[in-house]
């Protein structure tokens, strides 16, 4: 493979990647990192006026950012002054390998066709779980600064016993939260059972819900609709992990004036600009 690379787009720390690869003497040719001052003045790193004159050189890897678009329409560009398309990178990627985390299934057309390869680092089970712990992390910050209560003797829902509910579960139990999960699948709410938390199925959901003082979903399906909100008390604090369109009904969170946080790509809020919206 080439020991020069493009990179297009991301956030803070493809920033620090870029930087790496230089100082390795690799070149680094960019577009959509032009804001970024530590990149500058290296001779190693050279910004490009398209993405086209980024990827035309003589590289066969392309990285990309993580998460790769938060919109399905755009790639992520914090440090870019431009907004670049999915389908304007894409389609310059002829025979070349494109690396960058949590793409879209819809994204893999163009690797179907046999024109490029894709590699997304979010499939490595090993990355997926230290993601997982930063964002169980930056969620506990976030109960810990919009609420009035301790996490301790708190009554904590996590909808969903994935990676990120797990972990977040482990955490919020050492912290002496009474923590309950929730899950449809029969194995998951067993393996609640058996780490020893409070169990509810995600199909049972409605009146329960009263009794929780911070309830967090990790579930990228609606799950907090109309008819379960309605159940939810006034001082609840809602924070939704999951990617759009989200767990929790945005717009009837905000007419019941409950607090709801979406906290996107926590991984990279402290290093990049906030991510989280709070209604």
């Amino acid at each position: 493979m080439s020991e020069n690379f493009a990179i297009i787009g991301g956030d803070l720390r493809i920033v620090k990647l870029a930087k790496i690869l230089a100082k390795e003497g690799k070149k680094v040719y960019t577009y959509g990192l032009d804001k970024s001052e530590e990149l500058k003045n290296n001779a190693n790193i050279i910004f490009c006026s398209s993405v086209n004159d980024a990827i035309s050189k003589e590289i066969k890897a392309v990285i990309g950012p993580t998460p790769f678009s938060s919109n399905g329409i755009n790639i992520n560009t914090p440090f870019g002054s431009k907004e670049i398309t999915i389908k304007e990178l894409l389609q310059n990627l002829q025979n070349k390998i494109l690396i960058a985390g949590s793409i879209s299934k819809d994204n893999y057309n163009m690797e179907n066709q046999g024109s490029i390869k894709i590699i997304d680092i979010m499939q490595q089970e090993e990355l997926s779980v230290l993601n997982a712990i930063a964002t169980a992390e930056g969620a506990i910050e976030i109960a810990i600064a919009n609420t009035n209560k301790n996490i301790q003797n708190s009554n904590i829902l996590i909808l969903g016993f994935g990676r990120i509910g797990k972990v977040l579960a482990k955490k919020l139990e050492a912290l002496s939260a009474n923590v309950t999960c929730s899950a449809r699948k029969d194995t998951d709410l067993a393996w609640i059972k058996a780490y020893g938390y409070n169990v509810e199925d995600t199909n049972l959901l409605g009146e329960n819900l009263s009794k929780f003082d911070i309830i967090i979903n990790t579930i990228p399906h609606l799950i907090l609709n109309e008819k379960r909100i309605k159940f939810i008390k006034d001082e609840c604090l809602l924070i939704d992990l999951a990617s759009a369109p989200g767990g929790i009904d945005a717009n009837i969170a905000k007419k019941r004036n409950l607090k709801l946080i979406w906290a996107l790509a926590l991984p990279r809020k402290n290093i990049t600009s906030n991510n989280s919206r709070i209604y």
